[in-house]
């Protein structure tokens, strides 16, 4: 008897122990917000020149300076309301993984000034993926092509 007590508690210590030797991993992008622009899968933020403010993709948030300290915001600052998000220029910061973008804020500023704009973004919701949700279909809504 001792001796079945003695395999069973064995077993349930190898179980425990085993179960709590899996590791997951998970690296998530956040998904770009409608007004962000296409081809951009695995960025986590964008520089907007025209407000000189970032965007956080993940933590969908806009990251602004403030009285002289950086803001993490679900919106721009009152000052930006009217700011056009779909057809201002979004900087794609494809180099950047840390947490603090803004520890570049003078690069960035000289580099994009207010105005900057490298030509016409098609954002997503502009997308012709956005009405056929990427089904493959090239746009077509669903529909199969006519072969004539």
């Amino acid at each position: 008897m001792k001796t079945l007590k003695l395999i069973a508690i064995t077993l349930f210590l190898f179980a425990s122990t085993a179960n709590h030797a899996q590791v997951s991993i998970n690296v998530s992008f956040g998904t770009p917000p409608q007004w962000g622009p296409v081809g951009y899968s695995e960025v986590s933020y964008y520089y907007l020149p025209d407000v000189q403010s970032y965007y956080d993709i993940r933590e969908e948030q806009f990251i602004f300076l403030s009285n002289g300290v950086w803001i993490r915001s679900y919106n721009l600052p009152n000052r930006y309301r009217n700011y056009d998000l779909y057809n201002g220029y979004k900087v794609v910061l494809n180099d950047y993984h840390g947490s603090r973008p803004y520890g570049h804020y003078q690069e960035h500023k000289v580099k994009y000034y207010k105005g900057y704009n490298k030509g016409h973004q098609e954002t997503y919701r502009t997308s012709s993926n956005y009405n056929n949700h990427d089904n493959g279909n090239q746009g077509n809504n669903g529909h199969k092509k006519d072969k004539h």
